[in-house]
């Protein structure tokens, strides 16, 4: 009983963060829209998504090592440590190389924006791996206030500069680096005492661990990001712009589902795998679900929200949330599945996956932007991503021998997201139901 009460506090404080930050994020994204325009957001979505994809080349997916050596509790020291420095050294090689990159092919909005924005990649790759381990503790309290503050490091600064009038793409920039750097201040500090002395033996096998996922890692993230680059450059830094919006509008989704996620790692990665299979199939008939009904209000809201917060020159914005609609729902289950995945250590199938998925992303991106310009763009994603949905689950449902109807929400997952609700909308929390989904009977029956 007190353990689900727990759980059940935890996952509301870790909601509570998340539509916090949510809410910032809203607040400084309609900002930066209204002061930048579809044109200068366009290139501020262009610089800041290569930075990232340098954060997640550059950090190895040393997560999924962490995932699988976790068991083991003597290693946990060692692999803070190495999840530090690796970081910190792979991430300064991942900038340096992005930087050359750029200098070669050409930077919109300039050679120093892309110098500043990534100069914060070692951090960045670092602060990924840190927060890695602190899932795995069931730190979620020093997760969330690091996710917090990375949203209020971005958000102040701008809403700052907006009043004074002095808002520019440069200064945005500056803010999107601010808020990278000051959650690695403040996860390396929830970590100490942390030594800073690499276990060698054990940094070599999380590398070629590490190694063997993350080609298909970094497919995955640039099946989600590819696009954005592709659009700037086959139709117009406008036309990602309007794009941005709409899939931004859309990540909202992301918010309950990564909470679920989240709360699920530390029972998938150190449970026995019988259990971890069943700790998997319950979290993704929560994210089905909940996922769902979250796309089902943003579309609904979007051809009025729209124009009306971000203004009429993101109208166009509202044909590509649409058609990235049903992309969202089955992208949201892909996590879930892939934590579960880690632990039976078949990275060659993952990797082929995630790089077919990325060369059909492409192709079609290649084929629809020139005829439909953001639209075309937000198809090509929404097929990827299904069919990137469909392949994992296939995988996922073979290895565990489940059927597939074991993923689809019964009575006790509405039950668990409905009730609360209800609860808080009453004002009442102590009808909120203190055994969640994690009761609903292994026999897959309903």
């Amino acid at each position: 009983m007190k353990v689900m009460t727990s759980s059940a506090a935890l996952a509301l404080r870790t909601l509570a963060t998340r539509g916090v930050r949510l809410g910032l994020e809203t607040v400084t994204g309609v900002v930066i829209a209204r002061t930048l325009q579809p044109e200068g957001r366009g290139v501020y979505a262009v610089i800041s998504t290569a930075a990232f994809a340098a954060v997640v080349v550059g950090h190895l997916s040393l997560e999924k090592s962490q995932i699988a050596l976790w068991e083991d509790r003597s290693r946990h020291p060692a692999l803070a440590t190495n999840g530090l420095v690796l970081g910190l050294v792979l991430g300064s090689l991942s900038a340096l190389g992005a930087l050359g990159i750029v200098a070669l092919t050409g930077a919109q909005g300039g050679l120093a924006l892309w110098a500043l924005a990534l100069s914060v990649v070692p951090l960045g790759a670092a602060s990924v791996n840190l927060n890695g381990i602190m899932t795995l503790q069931s730190r979620m309290d020093v997760v969330n206030r690091k996710s917090l503050l990375a949203a209020l490091a971005r958000c102040l600064p701008i809403l700052a500069l907006a009043a004074l009038g002095h808002l520019t793409l440069a200064g945005v920039v500056a803010c999107w680096a601010l808020s990278i750097a000051l959650p690695f201040v403040l996860v390396a500090g929830g970590m100490r005492p942390i030594r800073l002395r690499v276990d060698r033996t054990l940094a070599r096998r999380q590398l070629g661990l590490s190694g063997r996922y993350h080609v298909g890692w970094v497919a995955l993230y640039l099946i989600v990001t590819i696009d954005v680059p592709l659009l700037s450059a086959l139709d117009s830094p406008a036309a990602v712009g309007i794009y941005t919006v709409a899939v931004t509008i859309m990540t909202l989704t992301r918010i309950p589902c990564e909470t679920i996620a989240q709360i699920a790692l530390p029972k998938q990665a150190s449970c026995d795998v019988e259990e971890a299979k069943h700790v998997t199939v319950r979290a993704l008939r929560l994210m089905l679900l909940v996922s769902s009904g979250f796309v089902v209000v943003l579309v609904a809201a979007s051809p009025w929200m729209i124009p009306l917060v971000y203004g009429d020159s993101f109208a166009g914005s509202v044909a590509p949330l649409l058609a990235l609609a049903p992309g969202t729902v089955a992208l949201m289950l892909v996590r879930a599945v892939e934590q579960h995945l880690v632990r039976l250590e078949r990275p060659s199938t993952m990797t082929a996956v995630s790089v077919g998925v990325l060369c059909a992303n492409v192709l079609l991106n290649l084929v629809l932007i020139p005829r439909w310009g953001a639209v075309g763009a937000a198809v090509a994603s929404t097929v990827t991503y299904v069919v990137l949905a469909a392949l994992e689950i296939t995988r996922f449902v073979r290895l565990t021998g489940l059927p597939v109807r074991a993923l689809v929400p019964g009575r006790a997952e509405v039950h668990s997201v409905v009730m609360p609700l209800l609860a808080v909308a009453s004002g009442n929390a102590r009808h909120a139901p203190r055994h969640p989904a994690a009761h609903r009977p292994n026999s897959y029956s309903e």
